[in-house]
């Protein structure tokens, strides 16, 4: 365990390399630092920190910079995160009581995460799986043609044509639709197939056959796997960061051009709490010179998605915790009130 004396020589070399971009020395930290000990001590403390993997040298003339380890320590013992100013906090508002649907509400905060961290912000859709059947909906397109309408309680809407057998009339529909939703409202989609298993029997014969295709329709969106959707932003702010990536940006892009990379990264939602992975800590090879920072987020206390960001391990952590944070709880509130 390091001493708190230590500690703080870490915490400084580890704000000052991500506020100026150069590797730090014993001189420059006692000036902008108030350690209280001498320039001795703190160069001893920095060969410690060096000896335990927590800095490392970059070449001969320079000073130190953190480690992987390094950043694992600072980010583990920090105390809190940077909070937004309130002007941020009303502009996040705005900008998202502005989404007309799910889709805008995805891309908003996409483009609010990228130029709040100016990193790459990654959101992941709110799942199927997680979600709640909020009402269903048939609407008759022609006699023996139905929309059925699926809301979900993230303000999801999933949409089918249904061609049914034989044409289906307005009282069968608004019955059919009427017992619908007093049996799956508010239920899990994985709890629904018991639930409606036996409603064609509670209609006469000649309409069964429609009915089923109906319920066939609407279990079929309930199991489809079109929830894993991720979208991206404010790749073009990698580019800022060119000499963070020691031999080139390119296996960081490719890396980003997979959708099964990205959900993995961004992990599991019913992880809500905020991650942080450095470095090494990210299982895809061309992700190890970057850092993702990301929080699950939902319309009440569960997480049903995540989202996040993926930036250079030089990286302002207290304050991209606290801008990914922030967001998620917007987001999360507009689920709640859509």
């Amino acid at each position: 365990m390091l001493s708190e004396r230590r500690l703080e020589v870490l915490r400084a070399i580890v704000q000052d390399y991500v506020g100026t971009e150069e590797p730090v020395g014993s001189k420059a930290l006692t000036e902008r630092h108030a350690l209280g000990v001498s320039p001795a001590t703190v160069r001893n403390d920095m060969a410690v920190l060096e000896e335990e993997g927590y800095i490392q040298q970059p070449h001969t003339s320079a000073g130190r910079v953190p480690t992987d380890k390094g950043y694992r320590l600072f980010v583990d013992r920090l105390t809190s995160v940077k909070p937004l100013s309130g002007a941020e906090r009303r502009a996040i508002q705005n900008f998202l009581d502005g989404a007309v649907d799910l889709d805008d509400v995805v891309a908003r905060t996409v483009r609010l995460l990228a130029q709040l961290t100016r990193q790459v912000a990654i959101v992941q859709y709110p799942s199927l799986t997680r979600s709640t059947v909020r009402h269903v909906e048939l609407l008759a397109l022609a006699p023996a043609r139905i929309m059925l309408v699926l809301i979900t309680d993230t303000g999801r809407v999933e949409q089918r044509l249904v061609d049914a057998p034989a044409p289906v009339g307005e009282t069968v529909l608004a019955d059919l639709r009427a017992r619908l939703n007093s049996r799956v409202v508010g239920r899990r989609f994985s709890d629904v197939p018991p639930l409606v298993q036996e409603l064609p029997e509670g209609f006469e014969p000649d309409d069964r056959p429609s009915v089923q295709v109906v319920l066939a329709t609407l279990l079929e969106t309930l199991v489809e796997e079109t929830e894993e959707r991720i979208m991206l932003g404010g790749t073009a702010n990698l580019t800022r960061f060119g000499h963070d990536f020691p031999l080139t940006i390119r296996p960081v892009l490719e890396a980003l051009e997979e959708q099964v990379v990205l959900l993995k990264l961004l992990g599991e939602a019913k992880d809500s709490g905020v991650t942080v992975r450095i470095g090494h800590e990210n299982f895809h090879e061309g992700l190890n010179s970057t850092s993702v920072v990301s929080v699950g987020y939902g319309s009440g206390d569960e997480a049903v998605a995540k989202l996040g960001v993926v930036g250079p391990t030089r990286m302002d952590y207290p304050g991209t915790m606290g801008a990914v944070r922030a967001v998620a709880r917007y987001v999360g509130q507009i689920l709640a009130e859509s």
